[in-house]
């Protein structure tokens, strides 16, 4: 397998240590982004989940200063992160804001570099026409602003799309010119990867000499400008797929190892994954049938979870051949079958494109033909408005009155908007000072909490300070966006649980993830779930993980019908023994109970796999 030449990773020499010194001693809030961000990027290419904390520093910095330049920023380099995780839903959330946020700004380059990563994530889906597309529109972005390496790294994208849609010479031709654009233009970063991009096209073309021989260059040619452990774990990778294809296993099997110590040591998840699919393989074909099926067997439970389905239908197959050389033949038999399963469920999903492209050409051709109807049918009204001509100008003068009419209303209107636009100004204001008065509240929580000694009690008033927080949360919402009457929850929700990670400085070790859609909820209904999610975290984040384990809490939220509401929210912790008294003071349980009832709700908690807390809802609906 082909790691793809990621733009989600660059080089840098300074310390993270002596940024963070720099960092703690810091007052000056521009001062402080700009070492956040410089800290990020050199962590992205150590270690990603420290990076995804100082990320998150950024954004609730950014946001708190309400920097509009730096906020597309962080999210961008949270997106970033989380793509390098093959956490694809969560990086496509984040790049999307930080799309919107650099449009806000005319910041064109950003928007570019954006559509780079949103391109990518599209190649992990396999959907290789719109990140075609996207990386077209981030080159058009890069010559208007005529950025050379922004326009190298464009075109050494598209090199890599048309080698995934199989136009392998395109290809060729595309990193062969990026080549001299790079040569040209001194750009020494993106002329690594467009050897690399000319690599892979000569690989595609079954040309695995002259693949060799790129792939060669790019690795050397990284090493020997300092490239990071995260860049050369992909040059190395790829130098290994074109031993195997030259059938020099041995050096492949080299290659790859030393490809996975470098993933394993920035915690690289993308190649993680791909590495253990090769070193499957390669043992494979050495006929280490034990070894290629421990690896293999990892390989499918990452792609099974990833649900990556282009390639499971591949390892499907490699693992039934293992099987079958193993003399496992049941096995071989299963493995064949999973196989063939997902290879129709590919074919009905082609089918069921090729019935909606007919069922678009045929509402196409109906719409023409109403349109002929129509326009025969407006012929014909012709000649009985020429017949009527006398009865229009009987009209004329109706239309006059009318018309006095219609701008007397328009005035009126005119008057109305601009007095509901005042009121609008005024309701965020509103937010905005409730927002500032929560945030006073809890601050003055958190200096009384900080002088108790009592463990007890000072537990209680962080979890007063967190509901605060909740709420506070809400009405910064409110004041920030477009819709004063409702809240869009899965942000909420992000913003929330990176809140409360803070507050119990978990960021490294538990992850929060919201496996819904978005969805708009009223205030009234928003604030209760808060505090209700509120509540759940609070406990999970207490006492799901003892002794500083790690962790992860799901949080979803759904509409199954216009009338109800489902929350869930689960952790894989240790779950709760049976018999055992609950910890803590129990206000958080009647808290929950109550606004439960409050929102006509019932609840259901499950303790057999860690804590699952299902609630469902009957909304208010109008008659």
């Amino acid at each position: 397998m082909i790691l793809a030449g990621s733009p989600f990773v660059s080089g840098q020499n300074k310390s993270v240590d002596s940024l963070s010194r720099l960092l703690s001693k810091e007052t000056k809030d521009s001062s402080k982004l700009d070492l956040l961000s410089d800290i990020v990027t050199i962590e992205s290419t150590q270690n990603l989940n420290r990076a995804l904390v100082y990320a998150r520093q950024g954004v609730n910095l950014a946001n708190k200063l309400n920097d509009k330049n730096w906020m597309p920023k962080f999210n961008e380099m949270k997106g970033r992160i989380h793509a390098n995780l093959l956490e694809l839903d969560s990086a496509s959330y984040y790049f999307n804001k930080a799309l919107n946020g650099y449009i806000a700004v005319n910041n064109k380059k950003g928007q570019a570099t954006t559509y780079f990563k949103i391109g990518w994530v599209h190649k992990k889906k396999s959907e290789l026409e719109q990140a075609l597309e996207l990386d077209l529109k981030a080159l058009n972005l890069m010559e208007s602003i005529h950025d050379d390496l922004g326009i190298a790294g464009a075109n050494n994208r598209i090199s890599e799309d048309l080698y995934r849609q199989e136009r392998y010479e395109e290809a060729l031709e595309y990193a062969k010119k990026t080549i001299e654009f790079c040569k040209k233009n001194k750009l020494e970063t993106e002329l690594a990867y467009a050897y690399t991009s000319a690599g892979d096209a000569c690989m595609g073309m079954g040309n695995f000499k002259d693949s060799y021989k790129y792939f060669d260059k790019a690795l050397s040619y990284a090493k020997s400008i300092g490239f990071n452990p995260m860049n050369l774990c992909d040059f190395t990778n790829n130098l290994g797929n074109a031993l195997k294809r030259l059938g020099k296993y041995d050096e492949a099997l080299v290659q790859y190892k030393n490809a996975m110590k470098m993933a394993q040591q920035t915690n690289y998840r993308n190649a993680i994954t791909v590495l253990t699919a090769n070193l499957g393989e390669i043992n494979l074909l050495k006929g280490d049938y034990k070894e290629a099926l421990k690896y293999q067997l990892e390989t499918i439970k990452f792609q099974e979870k990833d649900e990556d389905i282009s390639n499971l239908t591949e390892n499907y197959g490699h693992a039934s051949t293992i099987y079958e050389k193993l003399g496992d033949y049941p096995k071989a038999l299963e493995y064949e079958r999973k196989a063939r399963e997902i290879r129709d469920k590919t074919v009905a999903i082609e089918s069921d494109k090729n019935m909606s492209k007919l069922l678009t050409e045929y509402e196409t051709e109906k719409k023409e033909n109403t349109i002929a109807a129509q326009k025969l049918q407006l012929a014909q009204q012709k000649l009985v408005q020429w017949l009527s001509i006398g009865v229009v100008a009987l009209l004329l003068s109706f239309l006059f009155f009318g018309y006095r009419s219609y701008r007397i209303r328009t005035k009126t209107n005119q008057l109305l908007a601009a007095k509901n636009k005042q009121n609008e100004l005024l309701l965020k204001e509103i937010h905005h000072r409730v927002k500032n008065n929560l945030e006073l509240v809890k601050s003055l929580i958190s200096l009384q909490s900080a002088q108790l000694e009592n463990s007890a009690t000072k537990d209680a008033m962080i979890a007063s300070q967190n509901r605060v927080q909740s709420m506070g949360i809400i009405h910064q919402k409110l004041y920030q966006g477009d819709n004063l009457g409702s809240i869009e929850m899965k942000d909420y929700f992000f913003n929330l649980g990176e809140g409360i990670l803070d507050t119990f400085n978990k960021d490294d070790k538990v992850k929060i993830e919201c496996v819904m859609e978005q969805l708009e909820l009223d205030v009234d209904t928003a604030v209760p779930i808060g505090l209700i999610v509120n509540e759940l975290l609070t406990n999970a984040l207490k006492y799901a993980f003892p002794e500083d384990a790690n962790g992860n809490i799901s949080i979803s939220l759904s509409k199954s019908n216009p009338e109800t509401l489902t929350l869930k929210v689960s952790d894989n912790g240790i779950g709760k023994t049976i018999g055992l008294a609950p910890k803590g003071t129990g206000f958080g349980s009647q808290l929950v109970q109550l606004l439960t009832q409050q929102l006509n709700g019932v609840m259901k908690e499950d303790t057999q796999n860690g804590t699952s807390v299902l609630f469902h809802f009957k909304l208010n609906t109008a008659a």
